[in-house]
């Protein structure tokens, strides 16, 4: 997690390592309900003001420095925008009206989050916490854990920026309010990301603001600790209701993480046909290609044409997932005998038949191939998705891509975690090895003495 003032008085390196200045501001754009970061503002020599688009330039970021992209000499300056607020100049140490506690309280710190390349501001610290941290962070921090030993406990206090509108450009006072429209604006893994930033209470009070479909799409993306401390706080039939407009291998990953009497009573309260696609997908293993696939694919015979798949794709729901391919089935034993790529399906004549046009040469995969290895295929062939079909060529669902690639980001956060408890082990192995030859060369001189 970062803050504003945590950042100030950073160090502002090139891609060469050469020194430019220190941070002195950080700037946003107001439209966004957690609105990015815009624009970096450094003193260079001298004291010199300067300003750089942080999308253009910022390579990298902490709380300890920012690194650019390129050499000094190819940087082009720019000036805040009509639209752009300055943090430290705008907001920090300024009054804001809380209009839920109805009382003027200050802004003693901005907090932010990472997401990806960009920085997004998430809310002011009106709380004691902004003041130490103000101060120095090592202050806060032992404020903090004085405040422990006596069982006591210092929280912070953040209001969410998205309670936060602007009334006029001095910034003297900044009034609350609970307008949360920008949200349908932001990809709901974004979204996600800034829920997981705020505590319970907060989360809750965006959260109830979002209708069905976006509020579906939103815990798709979140965390499975996230997921569950949601879904606890809202009741069977809401939750049952969002699982519903889920893509099947979504709900499926949720309802198989959940106590069997609760996943019971929620298929219960689900349409007869959502339940019966997910207990499907709940009969196959986890972490293989049928607990991880999708039973959502566009099929057709290969004695339909071009045209009948164009129209077929057109009268799709809206909330059908992404098609990357049509699927081409046997028509009588409904085999998978056949795929067409959205490009042959746009090059070919519109009377063309399936059949005379699909791609015979299939990569497919067993419901009980290990995720690792639908992952490995996906990768090795290039693929955005993937089938899955039974031991008689029957197509049962697909892998999407996406689902492939949290595999492998698993794959890799645990080969990290496990390479670093080896080094653990190694460091504390080689210690005792040490210990233990110190303790042995001191009793050979106590004997020879």
């Amino acid at each position: 997690m970062f803050y504003l003032s945590n950042m100030l008085g950073r160090p502002v390196y090139d891609s060469t390592g050469e020194k430019l200045g220190t941070v002195s501001d950080l700037a946003i754009s107001t439209g966004e309900v957690f609105p990015r970061i815009t624009s970096l503002a450094f003193k260079g020599p001298g004291r010199t003001p300067f300003m750089i688009s942080w999308r253009k330039y910022v390579e990298d970021f902490t709380e300890d420095e920012v690194r650019l992209n390129t050499e000094s000499y190819n940087i082009r300056f720019s000036y805040l925008q009509p639209t752009e607020v300055l943090l430290a100049r705008d907001l920090l140490d300024q009054q804001i009206v809380d209009t839920q506690g109805l009382k003027i309280v200050r802004v003693n710190d901005l907090k932010l989050s990472p997401s990806g390349s960009q920085l997004r501001l998430l809310g002011a610290e009106v709380g004691v916490r902004g003041i130490l941290r103000g101060l120095h962070p090592l202050l806060e921090k032992a404020v903090v854990s004085g405040a422990k030993l006596l069982n006591r406990k210092i929280e912070e206090k953040i209001i969410a920026w998205n309670y936060m509108d602007l009334l006029d450009r001095d910034l003297s006072k900044v009034k609350l309010s609970v307008t949360h429209k920008r949200l349908d604006e932001l990809h709901p893994a974004d979204v996600a990301d800034i829920l997981e930033q705020l505590d319970p209470k907060q989360r809750a009070e965006v959260f109830n603001h979002l209708d069905d479909a976006r509020s579906a799409e939103v815990i798709a993306e979140l965390e499975d600790e996230f997921q569950a401390e949601t879904l606890d706080d809202m009741e069977d039939s809401e939750v049952s209701g969002l699982l519903g407009q889920m893509d099947p291998d979504d709900a499926a990953d949720i309802i198989r993480d959940l106590p069997y009497e609760k996943a019971e009573t929620l298929l219960r309260l689900m349409g007869v046909e959502d339940a019966a696609e997910i207990r499907r997908l709940l009969g196959y293993r986890e972490n293989t290609a049928g607990g991880m696939m999708t039973t959502r694919f566009v099929a057709l015979s290969e004695d339909d044409t071009v045209g009948e798949a164009i129209e077929t794709l057109r009268h799709l729901d809206e909330d059908f997932p992404t098609v990357h391919y049509v699927y081409v089935l046997e028509e009588d034993s409904e085999k998978l005998v056949g795929v067409m790529s959205m490009r042959t399906l746009v090059l070919a004549h519109n009377d063309t038949r399936l059949g005379d046009v699909m791609y015979t040469d299939i990569i497919s995969v067993p419901p009980d191939e290990d995720e690792e290895e639908v992952a490995s295929d996906i990768s090795k062939y290039d693929l955005v998705a993937l089938p899955v079909v039974d031991e008689g060529g029957h197509m049962l669902g697909l892998v999407t891509v996406d689902d492939a690639l949290d595999v492998i980001e698993e794959s890799t956060e645990t080969e990290k975690t496990t390479n670093l408890w080896m080094k653990v082990a190694l460091a504390i192995a080689g210690g005792v090895m040490l210990l233990a030859l110190y303790t042995a060369v001191i009793m050979r001189l106590m004997e020879v003495g």
